[in-house]
C-alpha cells in the first residue's frame, strides 16, 4: 500500500512553519491597480455572471495570484495572498474583486440550492448538523472536510470578534498516517463510504453517492472526506448501513487530522485570500463570535474553481464531479435553479481559458 509520494503536499506543520514560501504578498501597486480595475467594472445590480473575464485588468498583481494558485494546485495544496486591496472598497467591490480574481484562474462552480457560483460565508443562523445544514452560514465549528470542486478560494472581508480560526490538514500526510499505522482501515477507506448531497441534487442526481475516502491515479493521491454527509446519508432510504470497520476508519481518520503536528491553523485577516487544492487538503474551521453590529459582522466570500490546467481524477470520482477528464469544467453542485443562463456562462469561461466547451 503506498504511503510514500513525492509531493510537497504530505507536509507538516513544522513544514509550513519554517518554509513560508506558501505565502504572496500584493506590493502597493498590485492593490491600486486592483482596485481600479473593479471600480472601473462595477455596475450596482449587476449579475455576477453577466461580467466577463477581459472586463478586468488586475494588472501585475495577477502573476502573484496566479503564483499563489499554482502552489495550492501543484506544490502544497494551500496558499495564502496577503494584502487584497480590502481598505476603500465596500463590501459589493470587495464581492466583485474575488469573483474577478476567479474569471482569471477558471471557471466558477455553482454551489447549492440556488445554484449560486460566490457563497458569503456568514452567520445567517443555520444549523449546521440539520439534514439540510451548511457551513458557511452558520457559526458553528466544522468537521474537517473537502469542497467540490478541484481549487476554493476564500476572500476575507470582516473577522469575527472572536473564533473563526482556519485549520488545514494534508490528506496526504494523514493517509500515511492511517496507512502505517492501521493498513486494515486505509483499504476500508479506498472503498466507497456514502455522502448526502443534503438535498442540493440536481433533477438528474439521486440525493446520494458513494465515493471511496482516498482513491489513486497516475501516482497522485486523492481524497474526499465530509463526516457531516456521511452522517446525514444515513439519515436516507437506500442508503448501505455503516460497517463498524467504516466507523472506526472515520474516527480514526478525524483524530488524525487534528494532531498537532499534523494540523496547521491560521487566522484570516480582512484582505486575505486563501487557495486550497479540495484533492490533498481538507479544511474546517473553529467556532465563532460575531460583532452585533451588521457591517461588522464576519464576513468571507467563497469561490469553487475548475482550473484550466487540471489532473485526471480517479474513475470513482466521476459520479460526485460529473467528469474526471483533465483541464474540463467539472465539479459543484447544480441544485435546483441551473439553466442556460448558468450554462451559457461556463461555456463562455470555459472558452476564454481554453477548456472544452461542451459541460457534462
Amino acid at each position: 500500500m503506498p504511503q510514500d509520494f513525492d509531493t510537497s503536499a504530505a507536509w507538516r506543520v513544522e513544514d509550513l512553519t519554517r518554509d513560508r514560501g506558501w505565502i504572496f504578498t500584493l506590493e502597493d501597486r498590485d492593490r491600486v491597480q486592483l482596485a481600479a480595475a473593479v471600480k472601473a467594472a462595477f455596475e450596482p445590480g449587476r449579475d455576477l455572471l453577466d461580467y466577463r473575464r477581459e472586463e478586468f485588468d488586475l494588472g501585475p498583481g495577477l502573476e502573484t495570484i496566479s503564483a499563489a494558485a499554482r502552489e495550492a494546485h501543484f506544490g502544497r495544496g494551500v496558499s495564502l495572498i496577503k494584502g487584497l486591496p480590502r481598505e476603500g472598497m465596500d463590501a459589493e467591490e470587495f464581492r466583485l474583486l474575488t469573483w474577478a480574481i476567479g474569471l482569471h484562474l477558471g471557471v466558477a462552480r455553482p454551489q447549492g440550492k440556488a445554484t449560486h457560483y460566490l457563497s458569503e460565508v456568514r452567520s445567517a443562523g443555520m444549523d449546521y448538523r440539520s439534514a439540510g445544514g451548511r457551513g458557511y452560514n452558520s457559526n458553528a465549528k466544522l468537521d474537517f472536510h473537502v469542497d467540490s470542486c478541484d481549487l476554493v478560494t476564500l476572500s476575507c472581508y470582516n473577522k469575527a470578534k472572536a473564533g473563526g480560526q482556519s485549520m488545514v490538514t494534508s490528506s496526504v500526510s494523514a493517509w500515511q498516517a492511517l496507512a502505517a499505522e492501521r493498513p486494515d482501515l486505509a483499504e476500508t477507506a479506498r472503498a466507497p463510504f456514502y455522502f448526502s448531497r443534503n438535498q442540493e441534487e440536481a433533477p438528474d442526481e439521486a440525493p446520494y453517492y458513494g465515493q471511496p475516502i482516498y482513491d489513486f491515479q497516475d501516482g497522485r493521491l486523492f481524497c474526499k472526506w465530509n463526516r457531516n454527509r456521511v452522517r446525514t446519508a444515513q439519515e436516507l432510504e437506500g442508503v448501505p448501513r455503516l460497517s463498524d470497520a467504516q466507523r472506526e476508519t472515520a474516527d480514526l481518520l478525524d483524530a488524525i487530522l487534528r494532531r498537532p503536528e499534523l494540523m496547521f491553523t491560521m487566522w484570516l485577516e480582512p484582505g486575505d485570500l486563501q487557495i486550497m487544492n479540495n484533492h490533498v487538503m481538507l479544511h474546517s474551521r473553529t467556532e465563532f463570535e460575531d460583532f452585533e453590529e451588521p457591517d461588522q459582522k464576519r464576513l468571507l466570500h467563497r469561490l469553487w474553481l475548475a482550473p484550466p490546467d487540471s489532473v485526471l481524477l480517479p474513475e470513482s470520482w466521476r459520479e460526485y464531479f460529473r467528469s474526471i477528464d483533465p483541464g474540463t469544467v467539472r465539479g459543484g453542485f447544480r441544485g435546483h435553479c441551473y439553466d442556460e443562463t448558468r450554462h451559457a456562462f461556463e461555456q463562455r469561461q470555459a472558452a476564454s481559458h481554453g477548456m472544452p466547451t461542451t459541460i457534462v
